[in-house]
Order: C-alpha cells, then sequence, then structure tokens
C-alpha cells in the first residue's frame, strides 16, 4: 500500500493518474493498480468535495453532538453507534476518549429540523443517557483547507 499515493488523493482527488504517478514517482499503470486495490480493500472509501455552503443559497444548519451512552454487554459501543449511524441525518460518528462517548456530526434545515432529530430520534434510544448539541456557527478549516470570508460585493450608484 502506498501511502504517498493515498496522501496525494486525500489532498486532491480530482488529480488525473498521471498526475499522480508522476508525483508519487510510479507508472500510470501501477497507479491505477494501486487505487483500484485500495477501494476493493475499502482502504479509499469515497471521493468528496469540500463545498463552503456558506457561498450558496442552500440554508442549513450543522451541529456537533456529544452523545453519552451506556455500553452493551458483548458489542461494546459497536451496537449503539451502528444504530446512530444509519440515519440520514448523521454525517460522521466518532468514539471519544473524555468526558463523553461519540461525538455525533449531523446537518438539517433548520435549528429547528436538528433539535427534532436529537430530541425525538436520538436521544430516546436504547443506551443513550445524555446528549448535549452544539452549532457550528462559521466554519474557518476543514480538511486543511481554510474558508475565506466572503469579499464584500461593491455597490453602484449611479447619478445623473
Amino acid at each position: 500500500m502506498n501511502t504517498k499515493l493515498l496522501r496525494l488523493l486525500e489532498d486532491d482527488c480530482t488529480l488525473t493518474t498521471a498526475q499522480l504517478a508522476a508525483a508519487a514517482d510510479l507508472s500510470e499503470e501501477t497507479v491505477k493498480a494501486e487505487i483500484a486495490q485500495m477501494e476493493k480493500d475499502r482502504v479509499i472509501l469515497g471521493y468528496k468535495a469540500v463545498v463552503d455552503w456558506d457561498r450558496t443559497q442552500l440554508e442549513s444548519v450543522t451541529a456537533l453532538i456529544e452523545v453519552k451512552v451506556t455500553p452493551q454487554r458483548g458489542d461494546g459501543f459497536d451496537r449503539i453507534a451502528k444504530r446512530i449511524y444509519q440515519y440520514d441525518e448523521v454525517e460522521s460518528v466518532f468514539l471519544m476518549s473524555g468526558s463523553f462517548d461519540f461525538t455525533v456530526i449531523i446537518s438539517g434545515r433548520s435549528l429547528k429540523e436538528v433539535a427534532h432529530f436529537v430530541g425525538e430520534r436520538l436521544a430516546p434510544l436504547e443506551g443513550v443517557t445524555g446528549t448535549a448539541t452544539h452549532f457550528i456557527l462559521r466554519k474557518y478549516k476543514e480538511k486543511h483547507l481554510i474558508f475565506e470570508k466572503q469579499p464584500e460585493q461593491e455597490k453602484e450608484f449611479i447619478f445623473s
């Protein structure tokens, strides 16, 4: 497994096989074969664009939810994590160390929609003992990419 190739793909998955081959000092055939094998082995799970949704007309809200749970006998945290990550609203689930067990990242159209998900679907799950919801107000950096503030548009005044 070529970790240099993985890092190149993680940084920019739009690079062509020729660009990847040159950067990793491999042949294009080797790059194609390694990528195919890593996809088959589920080392590469998918390819995603990082989008600055604040620059679009789409209204949405993203929340980070701290979840405390009681681990299940024999399954530990896995069974509860699986129940949580199967919801369409859930973007990410992480097992944590510290004062809570899971970090759950979700997105919705409004604060009310996120609150409804937490109160009606997540909190009542068997094994969940507590939640704390934090709303993301502004993104500054994600996946090593910096979100720059949109420049102010100049207003055009016409005087006659």
